[in-house]
């Protein structure tokens, strides 16, 4: 059962430093329009079609002259193949544009007022480009699936329909709350409480479970693609911070008041049965299979989880890296030597981040500074130890089977539930 967090929470009094990534976000050609609006660029938010960049708060802007369920004037799309809209406009008879949520490199998303349900839904209007149609067909068939057999909608982002309109494909969403990504954000990247990391990793894994079992890996897991399904908070007092700086006296943080969360963004999913020798994943949560060319599976999705998990209990991203060589020597530093086996298979684009059986490290080090970010990270024991406050040897135990170099020997997410972590019992790998 998810916790309300409005009377329960951890204190955390240790200090801590302010997360310093920058994410790797896809770039946007956009320009705004008298009256009209398609690919504006403001801060980054995480809707129900993933990380995007949110536009002003436009809600309060009526437009006139629009029949009250017609169709607009057919007009030209911008250069790069998103929709030209207006607010108040329609999208089909049924769904009225309220305002604009943000845009990504698939198209835009657009808060709508559903007129059959009496619902504000999300729509997903994709670029009217060969290969994002057919990515949204893709997802389209992944969602209607997950959506079959998850029944309850308690798992992952629900669809509620699709059309093809003036050549945009655009799927209709439920609405949800802000990513777990934007929540740590907006409370200046303070690690969330270790029982609220316990409830959130508990449903991340269930539903990578019920993913995994419907034989699709997700390949894109990360906080930006985990929604809270409600928006509400709470403000409760800092005392980490209060204690650090008596001028601060006055600091408060963000809780969520519900714990309820949902995967998000199946855009990239891939099915077991396809060829898994891409790259997948964002940056700071690719699993070292991946980076190595050695093919990937389901036990790349459990990686993700486990970068995810050390991130909401730091604030920070585990591995702040944008380079290969970097970002494996980073993972040798906080988890220990990578498996031979594993460097002695890596494909031929990676054989240079190899020599001699061992890592080229720090022998192929980019510059000093390079070397001084690897070196700074600490070991996953002390990492834990330094953020949680109880519960720490059986999170720490549970972010060793996660994080296991070998895929082979990860942890799967049924077997992670069943950690002490989660069920407080003593716990026994097969």
């Amino acid at each position: 059962m998810e916790t309300n967090y409005a009377t329960e929470f951890s204190m955390d009094h240790r200090p801590r430093k302010r997360a310093k990534l920058a994410r790797e976000l896809p770039q946007t050609h956009s320009k705004a329009h008298s009256g009209m609006y398609c690919g504006q660029e403001f801060a980054n938010v995480t809707t129900s079609y993933g990380t995007l960049r949110v536009l002003p708060d436009q809600g309060g802007i009526s437009v006139k002259g629009f029949a009250e369920k017609g169709s607009p004037q057919w007009r030209e799309d911008d250069k790069d193949g998103h929709y030209m809209f207006a607010l108040g406009e329609n999208l089909t008879s049924r769904y009225k544009i309220l305002r604009k949520i943000g845009e990504g490199t698939f198209g835009q998303v657009l808060e709508c007022w559903d007129r059959e349900m009496r619902e504000v839904v999300a729509i997903k209007v994709v670029r009217s480009i060969k290969k994002y149609r057919e990515a949204a067909m893709l997802e389209v068939d992944v969602l209607q699936l997950l959506g079959k057999y998850d029944r309850n909608g308690s798992r992952c982002v629900q669809i509620r329909n699709w059309f093809d309109y003036r050549n945009h494909i655009c799927i209709v969403f439920e609405m949800l709350g802000p990513s777990l990504y934007d929540f740590l954000r907006k409370n200046n990247y303070r690690p969330f409480p270790v029982d609220l990391v316990r409830e959130l990793g508990r449903q991340l894994l269930e539903s990578v479970a019920f993913v995994h079992d419907m034989r699709l890996i997700h390949t894109d897991l990360k906080p930006e693609n985990i929604l809270f399904i409600s928006p509400e908070y709470v403000k409760v007092p800092d005392y980490k911070v209060m204690f650090r700086s008596p001028k601060e006296a006055t600091s408060y943080k963000r809780l969520p008041k519900s714990s309820a969360i949902k995967v998000i963004d199946f855009g990239s999913t891939a099915y077991e049965y396809q060829d898994h020798n891409y790259i997948v994943s964002t940056r700071h949560y690719r699993a070292p299979e991946v980076i190595l060319g050695l093919g990937w599976g389901f036990p790349c999705d459990i990686w993700s989880i486990g970068c995810i998990l050390v991130e909401l209990c730091s604030g920070e991203a585990l591995f702040q890296t944008h380079e290969n060589l970097e970002h494996l020597a980073m993972m040798e530093r906080v988890l220990g030597p990578m498996p031979q086996h594993m460097l002695k298979r890596a494909d031929r684009p990676a054989e240079k981040y190899v020599r001699r059986g061992r890592l080229n490290w720090p022998e192929g080090a980019v510059s000093r500074e390079s070397i001084k970010a690897v070196l700074k990270l600490p070991r996953l024991p002390n990492l834990v130890m330094q953020h949680v406050d109880h519960s720490a040897g059986d999170l720490l135990d549970l972010l060793q089977g996660l994080l296991q170099f070998d895929p082979m020997s990860r942890m799967k997410a049924h077997e992670a539930l069943r950690h002490p972590f989660f069920t407080g019992e003593r716990y026994q790998r097969y």
